[in-house]
């Protein structure tokens, strides 16, 4: 049978479960927090008493850490493109009269990523520490731009990569909320923690979506894995870019700027790929073919050799300038 075969009847096969998935998973609109709730009332008499704190709480707030949270926030702006991708993705019906599942999953789960965005927008808009027309090209370059993460239309690749993407999400924001917390900024640093909370349910969802799978079609799922680790999980605004650059040039220095910072580094890619490994329970599973097996004998061993190549990458120590964020952190 060909494989685009057996992947859709795995995707319609486990699809009655995702009802579950999303109730375990994701919380509902009404339970859920919404960005209003951690910013200023523009209802409010104290609306601007409360911005000119705001503003206040962020001055000490560095510069790698501005960018870092500005490449952050337009990588969550980017959700339409994240989206589009994934209902594109095979076993993925929207058109479904019936309402597929999965294409209930993706909606839910893009609505729950949408608040990310929007909350951290109107925090750098209101902290005046970023140039905002600036961002906003970028952002629009992005969506423009699009992305290609490897996955095609296949679902186990694009399970593996949202599994990895949405830990590595989790890192950065928690990181960042922490550096924010100890700087004083109590707000921002909560603001932070709780997206991470988010990005770490998704996570959790995605991972087990991958064991699901594997245990319908573990030849075909280990090879799906292998495949997407060769290749390498691209973050999803590799093709970050600003005003007046080439796509992807302000990504690789975004990208040492985080490294630099501690934020997300080598080191957090090999750790998640190792708990990928150990939750899979890789080496268990059974009744793979003998291409699955080689695949298999890579993916455990390739932790170790990423380890050893994290040892030796070096990072530049200069600060790139970016048109965001002015030398000092203020604009």
């Amino acid at each position: 049978m060909a494989e685009k075969n057996i992947r859709l009847e795995v995707m319609q096969a486990i699809e009655p479960q995702v009802e579950g998935f999303m109730e375990k998973f994701l919380i509902p609109v009404e339970d859920i927090w919404q960005p209003s709730d951690f910013l200023p009332d523009s209802e409010n008499d104290r609306f601007l008493d409360d911005v000119e704190t705001l503003r206040g709480e962020s001055k000490e707030l560095g510069y790698d850490f501005w960018v870092t949270m500005v490449a952050d926030t337009i990588t969550e702006e980017a959700l339409p493109t994240y989206e589009s991708w994934l209902m594109d993705v095979e076993g993925i019906n929207q058109h479904d009269g019936k309402g597929s599942g999965w294409s209930k999953w993706v909606r839910a789960w893009t609505a729950e990523e949408n608040r990310h965005g929007d909350v951290l927008n109107k925090y750098l808009y209101l902290s005046g520490r970023v140039n905002m027309r600036e961002v906003e090209i970028t952002t629009q370059h992005l969506l423009t731009d699009g992305f290609d993460i490897g996955t095609d239309r296949d679902p186990y690749k694009n399970f593996v990569y949202t599994s990895f993407q949405e830990l590595a999400t989790n890192i950065s924001h928690k990181r960042v909320g922490q550096m924010a917390k100890k700087k004083g900024n109590a707000l921002l640093g909560k603001m932070c923690t709780i997206i991470a909370g988010d990005e770490m349910r998704h996570h959790l969802a995605y991972r087990e979506f991958v064991k699901t799978i594997f245990g319908e079609d573990p030849s075909g799922m280990m090879l799906a894995f292998a495949d997407m680790m060769k290749k390498k999980i691209v973050m999803p605004a590799h093709f970050l870019r600003e005003s007046g650059g080439f796509i992807g040039e302000a990504f690789e220095n975004f990208s040492n700027c985080a490294q630099r910072l501690g934020v997300y580094t080598a080191q957090d890619y090999v750790d998640i790929l190792r708990k990928l490994n150990v939750y899979w329970e890789l080496e268990t599973v059974r009744s793979l073919s003998e291409e699955a097996e080689k695949a298999r004998d890579y993916l455990i061993r390739l932790p170790e050799r990423l380890e050893r190549i994290a040892e030796r990458m070096k990072f530049p120590e200069d600060q790139y300038r970016f048109k965001w964020v002015e030398a000092n952190g203020m604009v």
